[in-house]
């Protein structure tokens, strides 16, 4: 990866970029997003959309997108996304929700101690 803007997965640093692609309902959600710290859940599950929209997963070191960088490849998917912000607020709903049962599955893990 030689663009210093491409990391693994997109990057929340990057969320600020997205908010004047589309409508106000889409910029109020970004903005949002952007203003809360990196350990709140609503910040994690506006990445979790990205990722998923964006394919981060199957993105590659030696990619198009990789070489673009994050911050295009992640605008690009917004301004390319077919349905209205209506349809992008509740992905993100979705996500949110999908995200939080994650972490409570985690906080319920019984993790063994050691004797």
């Amino acid at each position: 990866m030689n663009n210093p803007d491409t990391e693994l997965l997109f990057p929340m640093r990057a969320i600020p970029n997205l908010a004047d692609l589309r409508g106000e309902e889409w910029r109020d959600l970004v903005l949002r997003a952007a203003d809360l710290t990196e350990e709140n859940i609503e910040k994690i599950a506006f990445s979790a959309l990205i990722i998923k929209l964006a394919g981060c997963m199957g993105c590659t070191a030696d990619s198009f997108r990789a070489l673009r960088g994050c911050t295009q490849c992640s605008r690009l998917v917004i301004k390319r996304y077919k349905g209205n912000d209506e349809d992008l607020q509740r992905s993100y709903n979705e996500t949110l929700i999908e995200v939080s049962k994650i972490i409570e599955k985690r906080k319920n893990l019984v993790i063994p101690q050691e004797n």
